[in-house]
């Protein structure tokens, strides 16, 4: 599996687990309302700034984006 691939299902996974919608998580991370979609469907990769700001807003280890058994 590709690392972006395993980001990307990590981020919808925990994203979900909080019952946050995409909008709301991007609003939170000061990001485009579109981009959390775009990673989740992996038409862009996240810079490690992103990933960054992503777990702060759903108050979590940014290496939980990287985690392969879930």
């Amino acid at each position: 599996m590709r690392l972006r691939e395993i980001v990307a299902r990590n981020l919808r996974r925990l994203r979900r687990e909080r019952g946050v919608s995409q909008e709301e998580l991007a609003d939170r991370a000061g990001l485009n309302r579109n981009y959390p979609g775009l990673l989740e469907r992996e038409q862009y990769a996240a810079s490690v700034d992103v990933l960054e700001k992503l777990a702060a807003a759903m108050d979590v280890d940014p290496a939980e984006f990287f985690r392969q058994n879930s």
